[in-house]
């Protein structure tokens, strides 16, 4: 299979340095042993980062302009509900074309029928340059904030092989399946979530509203009080008297947190140690090998180059230790490595992702066992979050009661022994 170079985003990314951005270049460049004469565009800081990233991916740059990046449509309002409506405009898109409608007319046609404003005003403006001469793989790269980076690949893919609606069908597929199990995992946690807020209010009422109403009551007793009680009513003094600082520097600290987190070691040693979890860690990995594996079937079906496939499908992972792994696993393909070997020797997937991706080279149909390996992942996930969460839900209700019956246990006992005091 012949190399096939996406036009924005299927070379190997780059990272830059701390406060610079990626450029866009236009390049020609020439495929080694065939000759062949490739153009696009590609990312970098400059134009000697987007030269030395055409070399890695073994292309023999001929020239790279920058050029200004494209321009939002007017009144674009790329959100999460726009992102989410995506994959049936990309669906609908896809039948119009396999019906032997025009690409220009099957987009005003979406354009048209979009049910997002957002998407209405993306697809107007990917007509538009589409009608100018513009393919709609590198029209699509215009707007990053809607298409992901797999999207230009595997529309690139199409345009190459003649079969655009095949490969807007199986991205349709890819993004509804993606989006499917998110919100599988979101609706999963809603509940816990409820319940832990509605348990931590609980407390907090009883400590600030409730106790309180006992202090004058025990007011006499002072050293006398048990032990309990007194921690009970000092938890109380201090909710109301340091409540507000307490969450005001609780608010600054997660600020500061989420701040040193986005450094890029601090980042990759957490994602390292999160994975070591002993519960948190196979699911999570479980969830982005499943991606992965989705996202790299997509683009390897579509007939992009494997080591292209997987610096793209790398953008999917959202562990940057796993991400790690991965780019370090293509730049061995290019230079004649294998797959599953290399991605056994990372430790970041899990055993049964690693036979499936060996049985898929052995076999030559690595497309199908990754799409199997995706669907198998996807089950077990889903399997292991509806048990996580059937442990998870009566632990903070069992933990709730135990919290609440033991602040009105320590008022019960004081109570109890003012009236023990009172008779004596």
């Amino acid at each position: 299979m012949s190399p096939r170079t996406p036009e924005t985003t299927g070379l190997s990314p780059g990272h830059p340095a701390p406060g610079r951005t990626l450029k866009r270049f236009r390049y020609r460049a020439v495929l080694p042993g065939t000759g062949e004469v490739r153009q696009g565009t590609v990312e970098g800081a400059d134009q000697s980062a987007a030269l030395h990233r055409l070399r890695a991916d073994g292309l023999l740059p001929i020239e790279a302009h920058e050029i200004a990046a494209a321009a939002t449509p007017d009144g674009l309002a790329v959100d999460r509900r726009a992102r989410a409506r995506l994959p049936d405009s990309l669906g609908e898109l896809a039948v119009l074309l396999g019906a032997g409608l025009p690409l220009e007319r099957a987009l005003a046609v979406v354009a048209e029928t979009a049910p997002h404003p957002g998407l209405r005003a993306a697809f107007a403006g990917l007509r538009a340059q589409v009608k100018a001469g513009e393919p709609l793989s590198r029209a699509m790269a215009g707007l990053p904030g809607l298409f992901p980076p797999v999207s230009c690949a595997m529309a690139e893919a199409g345009e190459m092989s003649g079969r655009l609606d095949a490969g807007l069908s199986r991205l349709a597929e890819l993004l509804e399946r993606a989006a499917a199990l998110r919100q599988t995992l979101i609706s999963a946690l809603i509940y816990p979530a409820m319940l832990a807020l509605v348990a931590m209010g609980a407390i907090g009422v009883m400590l600030g509203l409730v106790v309180p109403q006992f202090e004058t009551l025990f007011a006499d007793m002072k050293g006398e009080l048990p032990p309990a009680t007194a921690l009970v009513l000092g938890a109380s003094t201090a909710l109301r008297q340091h409540g507000l600082t307490a969450l005001a520097l609780l608010a600054l600290l997660g600020l500061g947190l989420a701040r040193w987190l986005k450094r890029p070691a601090v980042r990759a040693a957490l994602d390292r140690q999160v994975l070591r979890l002993p519960l948190l860690g196979p699911l999570l990995s479980t969830a982005e090998t499943a991606r992965f594996a989705r996202t790299l079937a997509g683009l390897v079906e579509a007939g992009v180059h494997l080591p292209v496939a997987l610096a793209i499908a790398r953008k999917a992972l959202g562990n940057s230790h796993m991400g790690a792994a991965v780019e370090q696993v293509a730049a061995g393909l290019r230079e004649g490595g294998g797959l599953s070997g290399p991605l056994a020797a990372t430790g970041c997937f899990p055993p049964i992702a690693l036979n499936f991706l060996r049985t898929g080279e052995e076999t030559a149909q690595l497309p199908l066992m990754l799409t199997r390996l995706a669907d198998v992942l996807d089950r077990d996930l889903r399997t292991a979050t509806q048990r996580l969460m059937s442990v998870l839900t009566p632990a903070i209700t069992v933990i709730l009661g135990l919290i609440v019956a033991g602040i009105i246990a320590a008022i019960l006992s004081a109570i109890l022994g003012l009236n023990d005091l009172a008779l004596r």
